[in-house]
């Protein structure tokens, strides 16, 4: 690539005190700086002059190149990440004849989530496939690349069954559910849309637990798995193609050459609190639900002259284990941690986290605490609201704490479902002010009565009283599940440097890849599409980088 510099144009396009950051990291780090003639080098060197010019954005600023190794490992393909999108990505490579090493920072494989989403392109009409492409457009406030969600949209049902035949191959568990979850969207004017879609559960069976189960699958291939082995740099030739990853072993540093193409496959940044701060500030106080995370693949990606999506970036807050999944999104009363309503009620769950962030609404310090409200009529009152399962007052005891008996299907220790026959009772079991709590509850009765809500203007529909006891509470905790922005890429997953040029050799798949998403929150509109967005990503790029 050579040394060059940046343009105002450049810096424009990136933005403000970002753009600063960037252009001082990538001018002074060395950044897409070739090595010596005839040789590999790892990309990067300290900035000397103007130290702070990169203050905003140090993560872009480029370690010392490592240049003394143990050895060289030589492969066609070396894929960074043993998760839903490393794991397929380096078997689908070694099923097309590729030689390949994947590297692991942790010592086993590491992944997250329940459910796996694509469309069975055999049964659904054309129309409908380019309706659901059209419909992740808008849900993503048209920010997303449209070849992006067409490379998901054409791929993932196959990929989303061949995980699936995978785990059960490796002896793990999973329910192919089809479209019970998306049934809202089969039938577009009368273009139908079929799903393939993978459950891995019941609870505590997850995701987590399925993809142990592809890396047995894997380990056994033929694949070179290399666990407890960080990458800690990528290798550029002398023109800024990437031909390695210099990686960090028990016995120093050795250099994995990749004569095709390196794989980016290692998730997010949720656990690196300056990229948060600067990337998305809203979630200081928000508990992180995975560990190590720290945007590896992000920063390496940027050290040989790739960018990260210069956008808002898309966070992702849930909670489905405290009450029923599928009762997550009822419009039912939702109180903050002291007992105030917060909103209206027919926001999803996905946004609530928006109306949480800070403030008064931290508990000892933690943001995302609520709960939804409801009396022992709701089977009745709610009997007219869409819902997939709403499940009895029998069944919800399953997420109950404090009744006795077996638990199943879920995680007993995030279980946080309530029944008391006072408001009072209520009020101290999800730690809310009981008199805050019960004058809020009378408040929104009389607006029940009246037919009107004269705080929120939720649709009379979903105005039900909460008059008759045992009163319920869902004591759900929002807490940040992945960040879904990344490496700019182009259509086939190539990261891509300032220029809109694609960077040799060099790939990103799921979470350190950008472009597909593009709201302020991930959206839930399609069950499983994160999962089987990574599924699909792996092993397409697996399979394109093994025919290079």
């Amino acid at each position: 690539m050579g040394e060059k510099s940046i343009s105002r144009r450049s810096l424009m396009k990136m933005g403000g005190l970002a753009a600063l950051g960037m252009a001082g990291a990538s001018a002074l780090s060395g950044c897409g700086q070739p090595a010596s003639k005839g040789s590999m080098a790892a990309t990067g060197s300290a900035p000397d002059a103007v130290p702070n010019a990169s203050v905003a954005t140090p993560w872009l600023v480029a370690p010392e190149p490592i240049v003394d190794f143990t050895e060289t490992k030589e492969y066609d393909v070396v894929v960074v990440g043993a998760g839903a999108a490393g794991l397929p990505a380096a078997l689908t490579a070694f099923e097309g004849g590729a030689t390949v090493a994947l590297l692991q920072k942790e010592n086993q494989a590491v992944s997250q989530g329940s459910a796996g989403l694509g469309i069975d392109l055999a049964t659904s009409d054309q129309a409908g496939i380019e309706a659901v492409v059209s419909l992740l457009e808008q849900v993503n406030q048209y920010r997303p690349r449209r070849d992006l969600l067409e490379l998901w949209a054409q791929n993932s049902g196959e990929a989303v069954q061949w995980v699936m035949d995978k785990v059960m191959e490796g002896g793990g568990q999973v329910i192919s559910q089809g479209n019970a979850q998306v049934m809202k969207y089969t039938d577009f004017d009368g273009a139908k849309v079929n799903y393939v879609s993978a459950f891995f559960g019941p609870k505590p069976y997850t995701n987590t637990e399925a993809m142990l189960d592809l890396a047995k699958v894997v380990e056994a291939s033929g694949v070179d798995v290399f666990y407890s082995t960080p990458a800690e740099q990528l290798i550029t030739d002398e023109s800024g193609a990437v031909v390695g990853v210099a990686a960090k072993t028990s016995d120093g540093y050795v250099q994995f050459a990749a004569k095709k193409g390196v794989i980016l496959a290692t998730g997010d940044y949720q656990n690196d609190d300056d990229m948060c701060d600067f990337y998305l500030p809203d979630i200081k106080n928000f508990a992180r639900k995975q560990m190590n995370k720290t945007g590896d693949g992000h920063k390496m990606g940027c050290w040989v002259g790739g960018r990260i999506e210069p956008v808002g970036h898309t966070k992702m807050l849930h909670d489905f284990d405290a009450g029923p999944a599928t009762m997550c999104d009822l419009p039912f009363l939702a109180v903050d941690v002291n007992g105030n309503r917060f909103c209206c009620e027919t926001a999803p769950m996905d946004v609530l986290n928006n109306f949480l962030k800070d403030g008064d609404k931290l508990k000892d310090g933690e943001a995302g605490w609520y709960s939804q409200i409801f009396d022992a009529n709701y089977e009745t009152a709610c009997a007219d609201w869409p819902c997939p399962k709403l499940y009895t007052p029998e069944e919800l005891e399953n997420f109950m704490p404090d009744v006795d008996g077996e638990k199943q299907g879920v995680v007993e220790g995030f279980i946080r479902t309530f029944r008391a026959d006072t408001l009072e009772e209520l009020a101290e079991k999800i730690g809310a002010d009981p008199a805050t709590f019960k004058a809020t509850v009378e408040r929104y009765n009389e607006m029940v009565a009246s037919g009107r809500d004269d705080d929120f203007g939720k649709p009379v529909q979903f105005l039900k009283p909460i008059d008759t006891p045992p009163f319920y509470a869902m004591n759900r905790w929002l807490r940040v599940s992945a960040i879904t922005s990344g490496l700019v890429v182009d259509g086939n997953l190539q990261v891509l440097d300032e220029n809109d040029e694609p960077i040799p050799g060099l790939y990103a798949a799921g979470n350190v890849s950008g472009g597909f998403y593009g709201g302020i929150d991930y959206p839930m509109t399609l069950a499983g599409l994160s999962l089987g967005r990574c599924y699909t990503q792996g092993r397409y790029l697996g399979r394109l980088v093994a025919n290079l």
